[in-house]
């Protein structure tokens, strides 16, 4: 299957979805991307503690929302 072809059959699935069962969705998506930027935090600031990630995280998440 083509990536364009993956991307169709995912645009179609979606469709087919409640709101509710988008919104759970990307939810979840929203999660598992805060948990791999905690990661790449942890990997960059070994030393923070679990506030100083969560403060981190909330940086770059403003960063993000500012562009």
């Amino acid at each position: 299957m083509t990536p364009e072809a993956a991307l169709e059959k995912q645009v179609e699935k979606y469709r087919a979805m409640t709101g509710e069962e988008r919104l759970k969705v990307a939810l979840e998506l929203h999660a598992l991307s805060c948990a791999i930027a905690r990661d790449g935090i942890r990997h960059q600031h070994p030393e923070a503690s679990a506030d100083e990630v969560e403060r981190l995280l909330r940086e770059r998440i403003a960063l993000a929302q500012s562009l």
